[in-house]
Parts: C-alpha cells; structure tokens; sequence
C-alpha cells in the first residue's frame, strides 16, 4: 500500500504545473483590425464677445504671443478686445466617431458637433475631409455625420444586451486630441439611469476615457461595436474612474432615423412618474418594489383617455416589463407615434389593463414651472408627521384647480424635512392600496391615528405644478424627563 501511495505521490508532482489564472487579455490584434474605422473630428465654431468680458488681445491665452503683448504693447481703444469693443475669435473643439458605412456615414456624440460652423473629420491615413450634419438627437446625445468619401472601413457592431458586467472592454478615440489612443477595462455596470438623461440605459465602464474621448467606440473583446462614450463622472475635469456609454442598439435606432427623416420621433402618454421604494411598495399593496408609480396625469393627454389615474403603479407597457420607473420613459419613447399599446397597471390591490394611443414628443418640451408659497408658519401644534397643516380656502382650491388638500404651513420633524417643505399641498393619503382624498384636518389626523405607532404613511404632494409621492415615518413619542 506504502508503495502504491509514493507511487501515485511521485506521478503528481512529475505532471506539469497548471496556471493558476489567465493572463490578461491581448487588445492588439482589435486595436489593429478596428482601430483604422476610428476618425478624429474636430470643430470650429465662431464666437462674438465684447465689453467687459472681452479678452484684452486677439490672442488665446495659451499662445507665447499673448503674454507679450500683455506686457509690452500698450491698449489703444478700438483695438480688438479693448473694454467695450466686440471681436470675433474661433472657438474649436476636439471629438471622436466612428464609420458605420464605406460611403462615409459616421456616428458620435451630438455634444461633439452641436453648434460647430465647420466639421472637420481626419482618418488614421492622415486623409482629412469636411463633414456635413446628417442630424443630431440631443435626447440620447446622439450625431449622424456624412464625409464625401467611399471604401472607407467601418466597424462590426455587437449586440449590448448579451454584454455581462465584468467583461473587458477596449475604448478607442482621441483624448485630448492623441489621435486613436487606446485605453482598457471592465464593464461597471449596465441599464444605469443618470439624471436628466431619461431615453439611454447607459454601458458604466472604468476604461480611461477623457475630454476628446467624447463620440468614439467601446469594443468588446469580439472586436464588436457594443455602445459610444459620451460621459464621465468627474470632479475635476478627468477621469477618475467611471464613464457611460450609449448601448449602440439604442445608437442605431437614433441614426435610422436621423438618415430617413433628419429627427428622431418619440411616443409619449403624458404622466408624471417617480420610482417605487419598498416604503411606497408596502402602502400601495405591492409585494415588491417593482414599477413607476403615477403622480399626475396630463388632462386630455394620451393616459387621460386610457383611463390612468394618479396613484396607479404601472407595471407592463406594451407587454414588457417595468423593473423600475426609468424603464418606462424609454419604452414609451421607442414606441411608434399613433399606435395602440396595453399597459397593465396596478390600483387598489388589483391589475387592470388599460389601453392607450401614444402621442408623439414635440420638438421642444416645454419644462413644468415650478413656483413656491411663502407661509408663515403658524404657532400650532403638529400632529404626529410633524406636520402642522391647514385647510385650504375656497380661493386657493380655485387658484390649485383642486376640490380638497391640506396646505403644510411648518414642518417640525427632521425626517419630514428632507421631503417636504411650507408651502406644498397634501392631496391624498395612501392606506393599504387605495388613495384617500384629504379633505379637512380633523381627517387627516384621526386616519393617522389608524396607522401603527412605528408605521410610515405615504401621501400625495404638490409642489407649484408637480406632483409627487412621498413617505414618512411618524416622530418617536417622547418619556418623561
């Protein structure tokens, strides 16, 4: 047996060693087959200042001559840049893109070209050429540019949806304007939502990606296009370690347009939507946090007419899946103007199915204005939020167009205090799914007395013209000193 033993013993440590991990990953032979579809674009935009602002010689102030005439030429009014004298000076600005067809079609980030009197697009065979606006979707910041050429190389576009965080990924574009630099990483995180960024669920990367990187491609390890860098996270100017980029599916579907028609068609329903938490999953009845929750709905927009309330929690819309509130706007937007969708929602411990006509977006949006009460606090008491409230009178329901709600004159709870504020108006109390109109305080107070000591209330708030749901906890009963 010992003999069997050394035997077997003395095979093991005769085999070869086997690695212990995987070497990292070898980007030269991407870098050499994709690199030559990667342009640099740069742009000149001219500008007019004067007065005050303007600066005191023709000169940038990176230029070796500005610090000398700044010395030794003394102003003369008239001269160009003298206070109160206007002058033109070209403002230029650095980008990157890539070719999505041989005859010179070429995609980047409308921030890049957004404004530019001239376009300039040069090839990694040193060829440059002048580049036209196709169109550009500032919603997704998203270009479409046209250079006269043909033959030219273009990229292998993949498929974002099968990327996986953690996967490598190579970026390749003109930092700083170091034509065709390339910088490497992982995959942070997919279908991240930024704010006033409401169509793209951005590809979060940690590749090294920096003013000039703005427009170029992000690579898979296949050599496939799978999304454009468009933005970092940074507090200082650079990159510090994160950066987006937009999934090149949602890329495609911008540029399809943009080449058919010059504008991107959206739909829209017309409701004001939040996110829902598991404080506000818990009030409407839902078993998980799932869905966006309706705060308002347009009068006579598209939901209106399908039957949308407020305090609806939408779930499914044209029969995919609403995980959070982000997902809906970018679902409704790629759905076609004019075309019918189903949309399950949630109301009062049940899901109903409701119908809908989608409307298209207008070119311009106009932005809901936001006006704000100054109300003296009154010297009362607060019920047991912290709130203290008052009925609203005959001509503030007339001025809101509301039948019922509370006015908050003060707020004396902490935690009340970093959702609401003197001034907003308290429509409605949610309890167990269903929502309950505020009509005067005494109710307000004896439906509070209904929850749990320890339990959160969730209310409907307005604030100028918004609306919007809101959860607190009720102060903790003070002992005896």
């Amino acid at each position: 047996m010992k003999r069997f033993l050394l035997a077997f013993f003395f095979v093991l440590v005769s085999l070869p060693a086997l690695p212990q991990n995987r070497g990292l990953p070898d980007f030269t032979e991407l870098v050499e087959k994709q690199g030559p579809a990667v342009v640099n674009i740069s742009t000149t935009q001219t500008q007019r200042s004067g007065g005050k602002g303007a600066q005191p010689f023709p000169f940038d102030e990176n230029d070796p001559m500005y610090e000398f005439f700044r010395r030794f030429i003394p102003r003369q009014p008239g001269m160009p840049g003298f206070p109160g004298v206007p002058r033109e000076f070209e403002s230029r600005s650095l980008g990157s893109g890539f070719v999505i067809s041989a005859d010179g079609y070429i995609l980047t980030n409308a921030h890049v070209v957004d404004s530019a009197d001239e376009i300039l697009v040069r090839l990694t065979d040193k060829r440059e050429f002048k580049a036209r606006v196709i169109g550009t979707d500032k919603r997704t910041d998203v270009a479409l540019i046209k250079i006269d050429a043909a033959g030219l190389p273009t990229v292998r576009l993949g498929d974002p949806g099968v990327l996986k965080v953690g996967e490598w990924v190579v970026a390749i574009g003109s930092p700083f304007g170091f034509d065709n630099s390339v910088t490497a990483g992982i995959v942070s995180a997919k279908g991240r939502s930024l704010p006033q960024e409401n169509y793209v669920p951005f590809i979060q990367t940690d590749v090294a990606v920096n003013p000039g990187n703005s427009g170029g491609p992000l690579f898979n390890m296949k050599g496939e296009v799978v999304g454009i860098n468009s933005q970092i996270y940074s507090r200082s100017g650079g990159f510090m370690g994160i950066s987006f980029a937009i999934p090149i599916d949602v890329a495609m579907e911008v540029q399809g347009q943009l080449r058919a028609t010059g504008k991107v068609s959206r739909g829209r329903i017309g409701v004001v939507i939040q996110e829902v938490t598991k404080e506000l999953a818990e009030s409407f009845g839902l078993a998980k946090a799932q869905g966006a929750v309706v705060n308002a709905v347009e009068k006579g927009g598209p939901a209106d007419r399908g039957g949308v309330e407020p305090g609806d929690v939408i779930l499914r819309f044209d029969g995919k899946p609403i995980a959070s509130s982000g997902d809906l706007p970018r679902i409704v937007g790629a759905t076609k103007p004019g075309s019918k969708a189903t949309m399950q929602v949630w109301r009062k411990g049940a899901t109903r199915d409701l119908v809908v006509v989608v409307a298209e977006i207008p070119v311009e949006e106009k932005t809901a204005s936001r006006s704000s009460r100054s109300v003296k606090p009154a010297e009362r008491a607060a019920n047991r939020l912290g709130l203290v409230v008052s009925e609203l009178t005959a001509e503030q329901k007339r001025e809101l167009k509301v039948d019922a709600g509370l006015l908050v004159e003060d707020v004396r709870n902490m935690a009340a205090r970093a959702e609401l504020r003197p001034g907003d108006i308290l429509l409605a109390l949610i309890a167990r799914g269903e929502s309950i109109e505020l009509k005067s305080v005494e109710q307000f107070n004896r439906l509070l007395g209904q929850f749990d000591k320890s339990a959160s209330v969730t209310l409907l708030v307005r604030r100028g013209e918004l609306q919007t749901f809101v959860t607190l906890k009720a102060i903790p009963e003070k002992r005896g000193e």
